[in-house]
């Protein structure tokens, strides 16, 4: 079984990076969290694998750290969620927040995860309740997207400047804490700007 690969970050997509090891590119599927991690075109970067074979399909699921990895193994044996469904939760939480919401039965953080109901998110946090404090979480995990509102839109207006996705949430995230819930988009946009860039 591949567990891990180290090449050169050759191409991306919405939820995809190509790894070009020693001239063999490999597709492998990732969530936001980590695609953000991996860097940019053309520099080296380390992917820990998880192998999915089934009657007609073969994928390949990359994680920027092992305890993602392990999460999402976590996640795929709940009934109800495969790997497209646990990708999409672990773009929506960081690996601490998911801990979090699974010892604490908090169903409606994982519900913010596209393609996750109320039903769903609630079979997740009661079946990972008990296991949820013996995983490891990634280091320095990235703050969660903003699903909707101005913080997803100020995390998008940093992007279309060129912050990278992990950068321009943090940035958000810092300054919807300093200015509250309540905030203007303008607002937001010109505080996470200062901190992006300092």
């Amino acid at each position: 079984m591949i567990a891990r690969l180290r090449g050169t970050l050759a191409e991306t997509g919405a939820d995809w990076a190509l790894i070009d090891v020693a001239g063999v590119g490999y597709l492998v599927h990732c969530s936001s969290k980590t695609l953000a991690a991996l860097g940019d075109l053309g520099e080296a970067c380390t992917v820990h694998t998880d192998l999915q074979v089934s009657e007609n399909d073969m994928r390949l699921l990359g994680f920027a750290h092992g305890a993602e990895r392990d999460w999402f193994r976590l996640l795929t044996g709940v009934q109800g969620v495969g790997s497209k469904v646990a990708l999409a939760i672990l773009s929506a939480l960081s690996t601490e927040e998911l801990q979090r919401a699974c010892a604490g039965s908090d169903a409606a953080s994982v519900a913010r995860a596209q393609g996750v109901g109320p039903k769903l998110a609630g079979r997740i946090v009661n079946e990972l309740r008990d296991k949820a404090g013996g995983l490891p979480t990634a280091p320095g995990s990235v703050p969660a997207l903003p699903a909707a509102g101005p913080s997803a839109d100020a995390v998008s207006a940093l992007q279309n400047l060129g912050f990278k996705p992990a950068i321009a949430a943090a940035a958000v995230a810092e300054a919807s804490a300093e200015l509250g819930v309540d905030a203007a988009l303008g607002d937001l946009v010109r505080v996470a700007l200062k901190r992006a860039a300092g």
